[in-house]
């Protein structure tokens, strides 16, 4: 704004969007590249009359939705698909593939880090302004340099002139983010915390003790996370079917925060850049494992794998099937296996013929293939993160909780995402990440003299949720009415009755694959989806 107005801009408004208009005017669509943070903007140019522009901008993780659609009438945006369902230019059918990717055809996302400038009889086409690093392993940062930057990300995204708080858990990531909102304000800072009635799921008596610790003004729920929202709220919230549980607890949560504040400070993003997640861990293992084996050994490992036993009831160290799997497949089939709840197999399995023979050249793997083997020269514990920057992060984690704050009316801002940030540190090398077991290596020891070990050391939780107690119990008769009612062109029905009484008696535990049809289930319906496109 400074540096506009003494280009010769004269501001009318305190707005942040009259600040974004003028850039435009200044410097045209290279605007975003001044821009930090998360944004979903549009812009429509009529200073030429006779060819009036638009240009539709999105932030370069995917914080903010942006959906396009091109049809006759011209070219239609919004930041929700609903927003473009309404107008009845779409069929209300959605891909074959959404089963096992995107939703609704006719309906396109726009990519993070791309733009879009169209004019009245132009095909749209999407650009690229920035991209995640993807050559080159930096050098180790230090604990000084990841704490200063920690600090600028954080202050910088305090500012506000609505009542601004900090999702506070009992993990790193938040706790590193109030830590530095403490430092950085000269009022006590207010901190929102849930605790679970199942204990296994509850970190609250830690987020009290650094709540206690910076002073802060600490807010707090117990929480019975209600299963029903996934049939009645979330359908609509979600226009898109997101088979992930925690956004259960992510819409409770957000609920809870806004009674108190209007904008909430989040430490999401910070598990993908410094390798937080188990996978993570497990994945470096399975490398160096899959390096020593061979190609003799890897055959072997894949051929026991196909015959040892799932065994989903037994302790975890019983459980190597995946694992034997997982050491016979490419790094990249690996992870992504990793990653994916259920296997393509028994998506397939569920599948009705027809729609199984449709589906047999299309596989999501592909895609993901080409993010996880474009970085060159680079350690395969990066190009699992790279490639999770390009898909599970802006598909789930920040579409998730994007739409259950914003849902209650709450602005959440995930200062771990600053591109500089990402740029910095998610190319550190892999021993700065994964040590001794654990993700988050560097994070961690930065923190140390700012954090208590029993936050650091302290077993990771995330938002988990009794998925299969909740299938079993009060989500149960909701489940055999979707096995009863998903169509009949879309999936095998005596399949899907089998994947349920398997659940239903004990013997397996199908929960993730239930789970992932009744939410398809009740968006369908919530939606009035009418079929599947040609």
């Amino acid at each position: 704004r400074a540096e506009l107005i003494e280009a010769g801009h004269v501001f009318r408004t305190g707005s942040d969007i009259e600040t974004l208009v003028h850039l435009y005017e200044q410097v045209g669509e290279r605007c975003v590249e001044r821009l930090v943070g998360m944004f979903a903007f549009a812009i429509v140019d009529l200073r030429v009359a006779a060819r009036p522009k638009l240009f539709l901008g999105r932030d370069r993780m995917g914080i903010k939705p942006m959906y396009w659609q091109r049809t006759a009438e011209g070219l239609s945006f919004g930041s929700e698909a609903k927003a473009l369902l309404v107008l009845e230019r779409t069929s209300r059918e959605f891909r074959g593939s959404a089963l096992v990717e995107d939703a609704w055809s006719g309906i396109q996302r726009l990519l993070p880090g791309h733009v879009l400038p169209w004019s009245q009889g132009e095909e749209p086409r999407t650009a690229s302004y920035w991209r995640v690093p993807a050559s080159g392993v930096r050098e180790p940062a230090s604990a000084v340099e990841i704490l200063e930057w920690t600090d600028r990300v954080v202050e910088s995204r305090m500012i506000a002139d609505v009542p601004l708080g900090a999702f506070l858990s009992g993990g790193v990531d938040s706790t590193a983010v109030a830590t530095s909102m403490a430092a950085a304000s000269a009022d006590p800072i207010v901190a929102c915390s849930v605790g679970f009635a199942d204990a296994r799921f509850d970190e609250l008596d830690t987020a009290r003790e650094t709540a206690k610790r910076l002073g802060a003004i600490h807010h707090t729920a117990i929480l019975d996370p209600d299963p029903t929202i996934a049939l009645e709220i979330l359908p609509w919230l979600y226009d898109e079917p997101l088979a992930d549980p925690s956004t259960v607890p992510t819409y409770l949560v957000s609920r809870m925060a806004r009674e108190h504040v209007k904008v909430a400070l989040a430490g999401d993003g910070g598990d993908e850049v410094f390798a937080g997640y188990r996978r993570y861990v497990f994945d470096e293992a399975e490398n160096r494992v899959r390096a020593r084996l061979g190609a003799p050994g890897r055959t072997a490992a894949r051929l026991l794998g196909s015959v040892y036993p799932k065994l989903d009831w037994a302790p975890r160290f019983l459980r190597a099937q995946s694992t034997l799997r997982n050491l016979g497949r490419d790094p990249a089939a690996a992870y992504w296996a990793s990653v994916c709840p259920s296997t393509r197999e028994e998506i397939d399995g569920l599948l009705a013929p027809e729609l199984r023979a449709a589906l047999r050249g299309h596989d999501p793997l592909d895609r993901f293939r080409d993010h996880y083997d474009r970085p060159t020269d680079v350690e395969p514990l990066f190009r699992a993160q790279y490639a999770d920057f390009h898909g599970f992060l802006p598909d789930r984690i920040l579409c998730k909780t994007d739409r259950a704050s914003m849902g209650v009316g709450l602005e959440v801002r995930v200062p771990l995402l600053d591109h500089r940030f990402v740029e910095r540190f998610l190319t550190l090398p892999s021993r700065e990440k994964v040590r001794a077991g654990r993700g988050k290596h560097a994070f961690r020891e930065a923190l140390r003299e700012r954090v208590p070990a029993s936050v650091l050391d302290g077993r990771k939780m995330g938002f988990d949720v009794p998925l299969r107690d909740w299938l079993r119990g009060p989500l149960a008769e909701p489940v055999r009415d979707a096995v009863e009612t998903l169509p009949g062109d879309w999936f095998d029905r005596g399949a899907l009755r089998t994947l349920f009484a398997e659940h239903a008696s004990g013997h397996r535990d199908r929960s993730d694959l239930l789970w992932a049809l009744l939410v398809l289930e009740h968006w369908r319906r919530r939606h009035h989806v009418r079929g599947i496109a040609a």
